[in-house]
């Protein structure tokens, strides 16, 4: 789950890290009237900055810098509404604007190969990492965090020298490197990165002026497993951004990843489902999607995954691969066939189901006139088959139903 930049930036500031202030605002009034307190509050202008979950919001027109609030509350009704990467922008988040003396990268993000958290940085913040990687890798400095005692000191130090920041940055460096491991740590994150972190030059209560190591941008992405532990943070889940399915699927409890493939696949089970991709693949189709239904799934839940497939105008045929174990076979049969009364459009369908009440199954599919396969080998082939009949506009009538019977397989393992 990805966090908008403002629920980011809170998260940041409740941890004492040096963020600036600002506020989100959904109309230009609301946008001006946050640049009119800033303003009144020493600011010499403010930064309206689109809140979308996608990069490259500078290059799109996204980020604009206004002297008054007359000026916020204009760029606020140009960034508004507009489309960024196919998201519609529908806050902005309005902060002092600030004079940067220069930007740095700095980053929290689970290494699951080494199962540590890995904190990156790099003095050539202010652009994407993924770029400064490929162009740059010797830019990036890399450090991983100790598994039960958090990013160390000499650590944090070794970073921020590694990135030039010494004299009166070393300690600030250290604490927000430190603190962004921590922020990962408390919230279950994924990624907690700030770009750009930034010498700003700026004006104090006192009338001085100083350079200030701050938090200008902040990106956290969480881990959706781990939020019912975190209520707070599942509140600010965005679903003006999210795919309607994937919303869909998390209502339902049901495991579900668009791809970018032609043949959906619904099974039952991590493992079983990353095996029917591979073998969709060496059949010579592409997976329209990942889902998993898990165990002991329902007719209604079997149903609403039939939804969720045929929500996708891009699948041509659909393989449901079932090895009942905890879930039952006859259960399967019926949401397969109470899905196809429902379905919006007519799409081939091939199914295999092994396992828990597998004969009771094969009597149901076989009534309703479904196809079906003795192994996952055929059962791959088959939807192959069927999605180059139907572009070909060869076979039989197009639809889910019988382009042919068999038998619900009652053959040993899964993975055949």
């Amino acid at each position: 789950m990805k966090l908008q930049e403002f629920h980011a930036r809170e998260l940041l500031a409740a941890a004492g890290l040096p963020v600036p202030p600002g506020r989100v605002a959904a109309t230009p009034g609301e946008a001006a009237e946050v640049a009119r307190e800033l303003i009144s509050g020493g600011a010499t202008g403010v930064v309206v900055k689109a809140q979308v979950l996608v990069g490259g919001r500078g290059k799109a027109g996204g980020v604009k810098l206004a002297a008054t609030p007359e000026d916020a509350e204009r760029v606020a009704g140009e960034i508004l509404g507009m489309s960024i990467k196919g998201i519609t922008v529908r806050k902005v988040l309005v902060a002092p604007a600030s004079d940067i003396r220069h930007e740095y990268y700095l980053g929290a993000v689970l290494d699951r190969a080494a199962q540590r958290i890995l904190v990156m940085g790099s003095a050539e913040g202010g652009v994407e990492i993924e770029q400064v990687a490929k162009e740059k890798p010797e830019a990036i400095v890399r450090v991983h965090a100790h598994p039960h005692l958090g990013l160390l000191d000499f650590q944090a130090r070794q970073v921020a020298l590694a990135l030039g920041l010494t004299g009166p940055f070393l300690a600030d460096a250290v604490a927000i490197a430190k603190g962004l491991v921590r922020v990962m740590v408390e919230n279950d994150a994924d990624l907690v990165e700030v770009n750009p972190l930034a010498i700003v030059h700026q004006r104090t209560t006192d009338g001085t002026e100083e350079d200030r190591l701050v938090c200008l941008d902040a990106k956290i992405t969480l881990d959706d497993s781990a939020l019912p532990r975190h209520p707070d943070l599942e509140a600010r889940r965005d679903l003006d951004e999210e795919d309607p399915a994937d919303i869909e699927a998390r209502e339902q409890e049901i495991n579900f990843i668009h791809l970018d493939g032609t043949i959906g696949c619904m099974v039952n089970g991590a493992g079983l489902a990353m095996t029917t991709m591979d073998l969709v693949k060496r059949a010579g189709g592409e997976p329209a999607n990942f889902l998993d239904i898990g165990g002991g799934a329902r007719a209604d839940t079997v149903a609403a995954a039939m939804k969720l497939i045929l929500a996708d105008p891009r699948v041509e045929a659909i393989l449901v691969n079932i090895f009942g174990g905890i879930t039952r076979g006859d259960e399967v049969a019926r949401g397969l066939v109470e899905a196809r009364s429902r379905q919006s459009r007519d799409v081939p369908m091939v199914v295999r189901i092994v396992g828990t009440n597998a004969t009771e199954a094969q009597t149901i599919l076989r009534e309703a006139s479904f196809r079906t396969a003795d192994s996952l080998e055929e059962a791959a082939a088959q939807a192959v088959a069927v999605t180059r009949a139907t572009r070909d506009g060869a076979g039989a009538a197009p639809g889910a139903r019988a382009v042919g019977t068999g038998a619900a397989s009652m053959a040993e393992g899964a993975g055949r």
